[in-house]
């Protein structure tokens, strides 16, 4: 494989948090034998994972608390500020990927 190539794809898999989060990492990990590629692709997957996780705890937050407003906005902030931070992440890496 070319070195523009697994470029390319190494930094599609960070820049796939907009169109394909999951999907398009998985599916370079498993067909892609580059284990510099397979390693851009785990950690890409990997930093799609946390948005997802503080879905779940912000609403056990909500709920647990009875609707109280502080939780729904505590909750919300730290939601807004990971995904966020997941997001900027995702695309310096993929920027740093493709020019180095």
């Amino acid at each position: 494989m070319k070195d523009s190539t697994k470029k390319l794809i190494s930094a599609l898999c960070y820049f796939s948090l907009f169109f394909a989060p999951f999907l398009f990492p998985i599916i370079v990990y498993l067909v892609v034998d580059d284990l510099e590629v397979m390693e851009h692709a785990k950690k890409s997957f990997l930093s799609h994972l946390f948005p997802i996780i503080a879905i779940p705890l912000g609403i056990i937050i909500v709920f647990e608390t009875q609707y109280h407003l502080a939780a729904i906005i505590f909750s919300a902030l730290i939601f807004g500020t990971l995904t966020l931070i997941v997001t900027i992440w995702n695309m310096v890496k993929g920027i740093k990927v493709i020019l180095s």
